[in-house]
């Protein structure tokens, strides 16, 4: 029977112990793998629940938010408890590795499972589902068959109807960095110059308040990830963003910027045989779609198959690597406060 408990609750962390009783010996009870993690997912439990009764290895569950948890790492040091960090976005994973958190390792199967643009080339941590950076329209306010890329948000003709988040989501961050990538730096200031020369509004706190906006006529347009959409169509956040979610219009551009949530053992981790073994779980075909499918994201080859997601039809990703957004993660931040992006 699996057993998870809430063990505290301090500094916006939930700590679970998700165990197996199966009738195992002792000695295999004993084997565990502590996760700190910024996913907030209660299907990522059952996944860890399924891995827990198949090998019965212990999980033990920290979830926070992502910067809380690096800040974390670097306080507990060498006396970190911690096995696997788990993280959302490019810089994120990519800053943790640099500033020496996370440890390298080699797993053939997650060399296989992993494509090659979503792993760190150094070995430090690999991808476990992938986000597509989508725009939001209202058909009444703007002319949506205009809009089919990013650049097109620089146009003057939307003035005062782009509405953005702020400007220390990372998933913003890492936008700009796709776009220094693909376009170089000129391209990109004026990119960004446009861009926000368009914004009227308040810059919002999070994805879903712009999807709100945007459906309410508020704003014209705005950048989400795609799986708020879908989370909002599903009913997941109740009847009335449901109906709001129903009004907007979602271009993916073509090619299309992908982030990542990714995975990579702690520097001092002492349980590293079974977070190798769990990591080598959570990259594969099943382990990724069942950490995807719930969550509406994309697992790490094909696409989310709900009806949701299916809406918004396929999606080509642009070629730029995880590790190439976290490089220019630095550089990005720069440009957008130039800007004005606050």
């Amino acid at each position: 029977m699996h057993l998870i408990t809430k063990l505290t609750s301090s500094f916006l962390t939930t700590c679970f112990v998700i165990a197996s009783g199966s009738g195992l010996t002792s000695g295999a009870m004993a084997r565990e793998v502590r996760i700190y993690s910024g996913r907030h997912y209660n299907t990522d439990r059952k996944i860890f629940k399924k891995f827990a009764k198949e090998t019965g290895i212990k999980v033990r569950l920290i979830e926070a938010t992502g910067i809380s948890l690096v800040e974390r790492l670097k306080r507990e040091g060498a006396s970190s408890k911690a096995d696997i960090i788990l993280l959302v976005d490019a810089a994120r994973i990519s800053n943790a590795a640099n500033a020496g958190l996370l440890q390298q390792y080699r797993s053939a199967k997650l060399d296989k499972e992993v494509p090659k643009e979503y792993r760190d080339p150094k070995g430090r941590w690999y991808s476990l589902t992938r986000r597509v950076r989508i725009m939001v329209a209202n058909p009444s306010k703007i002319d949506v068959d205009k809009i089919k890329t990013y650049a097109d948000l620089s146009n003057p003709s939307l003035q005062g109807k782009v509405c953005l988040r702020r400007r220390n989501s990372p998933y913003n961050q890492s936008l700009v960095a796709d776009q220094l990538v693909l376009r170089g730096e000129a391209a990109t200031k004026k990119w960004l110059n446009g861009l926000i020369s368009n914004v009227s509004q308040p810059y919002f706190p999070g994805d879903i308040s712009l999807i709100r906006a945007v459906a309410q006529g508020i704003c014209g347009v705005g950048i989400v990830n795609h799986y708020y959409v879908a989370r909002m169509l599903a009913g997941v956040n109740g009847s009335k963003d449901k109906a709001l979610a129903r009004k907007v219009k979602v271009i993916t551009p073509n090619p299309a910027h992908v982030n990542v949530s990714a995975g990579g053992i702690a520097k001092y981790s002492t349980n590293k045989k079974e977070a190798i073994q769990l990591l080598e779980y959570l990259v594969s075909p099943d382990g990724s779609r069942g950490l995807a499918g719930p969550t509406y994201e994309h697992p790490l080859i094909g696409q989310n198959n709900s009806k949701e997601v299916k809406r918004f039809g396929s999606f080509v990703p642009d070629g730029v690597t995880i590790e190439q957004l976290g490089s220019f993660n630095s550089k990005s931040i720069k440009l957008m406060g130039k800007a004005g992006w606050e």
